[in-house]
C-alpha cells in the first residue's frame, strides 16, 4: 500500500519558516518543543532544519540574509505561533521542562490563564525573541 499522505485542504497551511540567528541553539529548543508536540523531522541541510506534523511543515533557517539578529514579536510581523498541546496536564508539563531546552515563561503572574479565564495556555518565549503559545484541549 506504500504510505499515505494527508490530504491536502485549500487554504490550509503549507509551511512556516523561521529565519534565525543560530540554528544550533534554535535547533535545542525548536525540536525539542516540536518532538514533544508530535512533530516528525523532515529535512536537514547545512543552514536549516524543518519538522513536519501531517500535511504541513516549520522550517529553522539561518539565512545570510538576515538584517538582525533577534526576533522582535512586538514589532510588525509574526507575534507568535500557537500550537494545541494536548490536556492540561500536558500544557503543564510541557510549561515546567521548557527552561531545561531554552524557553522561558512570559506573563507568570497571569499564568496558565495570560489568554483570558477560558484558555488554558502557556507563553514561552526562547533566546531569541520568538513567542509559543501551547493551548490544553478546552
Amino acid at each position: 500500500m506504500g504510505s499515505r499522505r494527508p490530504a491536502l485542504t485549500t487554504g490550509g497551511l503549507h509551511h512556516v519558516e523561521l529565519w534565525v540567528p543560530d540554528l544550533a541553539g534554535a535547533h535545542r529548543a525548536w525540536g525539542w518543543l516540536l518532538g514533544e508536540l508530535g512533530w516528525e523531522p523532515f529535512q536537514d541541510w547545512p543552514a536549516g532544519r524543518s519538522w513536519r506534523l501531517g500535511g504541513t511543515y516549520l522550517v529553522l533557517e539561518e539565512s545570510p540574509a538576515l538584517s538582525s539578529r533577534h526576533h522582535d514579536r512586538l514589532a510588525p510581523g509574526l507575534n507568535h505561533l500557537a500550537f494545541h498541546a494536548g490536556p492540561r496536564a500536558a500544557v503543564d508539563r510541557l510549561v515546567a521542562q521548557a527552561p531545561d531546552h531554552g524557553w522561558s515563561l512570559l506573563f507568570a503572574d497571569r499564568h496558565p490563564y495570560a489568554g483570558g479565564p477560558d484558555t488554558y495556555a502557556g507563553y514561552l518565549t526562547d533566546g531569541y525573541g520568538y513567542e509559543v503559545e501551547l493551548v490544553a484541549e478546552s
